[in-house]
């Protein structure tokens, strides 16, 4: 058979879902043509929404190399690699597709993402124009079988979403994702079933939250995820919301202009070292510090972006092996799911950078926790954590906390700006599929049953 002919079959099993029959088109073709751009870009893609992100990163990594003049295998390597952390050679990429093709949006808005990152909000702001304006919604396709479940998926522009495409699953919606920011009054709305507000930090995106309610107004569907709501989940509103619940240990905070934080203003208020800096809008551990004692206070002030900072009382969630411990539970539709407990040495504890996947008694621990939380959490933290819940009131929201001596919880943030990463195909993640799937079926059907309400 042609390569073109294979291609084409491939793209169709691809569009009708067909993962496994697909994955095997694109397989077979790459056999027949090593090099064959479309299958490499196709294929990355494929496992990327799949959960499988080295077999993409192999993909996107062979097309960037075999057609450099190609602005596919550049993008898509570089939203990974942004994804992945490894900032400098996504920009690269990012930088590389731009040489390509000056107009690229999906280079410069994931440019303008990055940027936004590594604390250069003014080239991050020019890159974002230039990726959103005149062109505010991006379409998402269905790839299943029969009628879609159409969704409205709002987000900013600047960053600080829910991560729904994992929610959204293409073999059940299309997805017509908008950003708030560049949204034009005059533009007529996709037709759609559901509205999905995938705007989630209310630190970042204001200026995206505030626009939302006069999309809302031209839409009249049900919204998952009241604006208002998310609006009033800021790290500090939240702490403030929370104050008051049996069983439940909030840090001190406060936002402080950068150029006016020094040793002595911190003690006024209530602060002793340690403590944690963080720049506001930030997640994944970025701009996120731990300062020792005074003096190390201006150093890491410098090292900062942007105009404020949030200093946040430690809390030691350090255990007596010598590791911290940090547990992550999703509400989905008012209920709690267990999804993730990350153990390590370090006091920034992120399950990808926990490592995990190298201690075996880690992994037990952690399948004691989603196999019964209540068990492993006890009575005091669960009535807790029932009350963050009712107290946040959304209808998907994510709380990172840990558990202190008297099983109390220590809590570190709760937020719609969490994500839900299904474990990849390594069998030692086995016992995690569950509740990850559980916690994905819950999401689902929350947004599939709204178009019924």
């Amino acid at each position: 058979m042609a390569s073109s002919s294979c291609f084409e079959r491939a793209l169709v099993l691809d569009s009708l879902g067909r993962v496994a029959e697909a994955e095997a088109a694109y397989l077979a073709l790459l056999r027949q043509a090593p090099g064959h751009a479309g299958a490499l870009n196709n294929l990355g893609a494929l496992l990327n929404r799949t959960g499988r992100w080295r077999a993409a990163r192999l993909c996107y990594e062979q097309a960037a190399r075999l057609h450099p003049a190609e602005v596919a295998g550049h993008v898509n390597l570089a939203h990974l690699l942004h994804r992945e952390g490894e900032l400098e050679e996504a920009r690269r990429h990012y930088e590389a597709a731009l040489r390509i093709d000056a107009d690229q949006a999906e280079a410069h808005q994931g440019l303008a993402n990055l940027l936004e990152d590594c604390g250069e909000p003014e080239a991050a702001a020019l890159h974002r124009g230039r990726g959103w304006r005149g062109r505010p919604i991006a379409h998402l396709p269905y790839r299943g079988e029969g009628s879609p479940i159409r969704v409205l998926l709002l987000v900013s522009a600047v960053g600080g979403n829910i991560p729904a495409k994992t929610l959204l699953d293409e073999r059940m919606f299309e997805t017509f994702a908008l950003a708030a920011e560049f949204f034009d009054p005059a533009l007529k709305l996709p037709p759609h079933d559901v509205v999905v507000n995938g705007i989630g930090d209310a630190d970042l995106c204001r200026d995206a939250l505030a626009r939302v309610p006069a999309i809302l107004a031209r839409s009249g569907k049900r919204v998952i995820n009241d604006p208002a709501r998310v609006r009033a989940s800021g790290r500090l509103e939240t702490r403030l919301r929370l104050e008051g619940i049996a069983g439940l240990r909030l840090p001190r905070m406060a936002l402080f202009a950068r150029d006016r934080l020094d040793a002595k203003t911190l003690q006024a208020r209530g602060f002793d070292f340690p403590l944690l800096l963080r720049a506001p809008g930030f997640h994944t551990g970025r701009h996120f510090v731990r300062v020792e004692d005074a003096g190390m206070l201006g150093p890491a002030v410098a090292d900062l972006p942007g105009t404020e900072v949030l200093a946040i009382e430690f809390l030691d969630a350090q255990g007596a092996d010598g590791n911290f411990r940090k547990y992550r539970m999703m509400v989905i539709d008012g209920r709690l799911y267990p999804l993730h407990l990350a153990i390590s040495p370090e006091w920034k504890v992120h399950y990808f950078t926990a490592a995990m996947a190298d201690e075996e008694a880690h992994r037990a621990e952690e399948a004691r926790f989603l196999g019964g939380m209540a068990e492993v959490l006890g009575g005091r933290a669960m009535a807790a954590l029932g009350q963050v819940r009712d107290r946040l009131g959304l209808d998907y929201a994510g709380i990172d906390f840990a558990l202190g001596d008297a099983g109390e919880v220590l809590m570190f943030e709760a937020n719609a700006a969490m994500a839900v990463i299904p474990p990849d195909a390594d069998p030692r993640w086995d016992y995690r599929r569950k509740a990850a799937d559980e916690v994905l079926r819950a999401a689902r059907g929350m947004i599939s049953g709204a178009r019924r309400a």
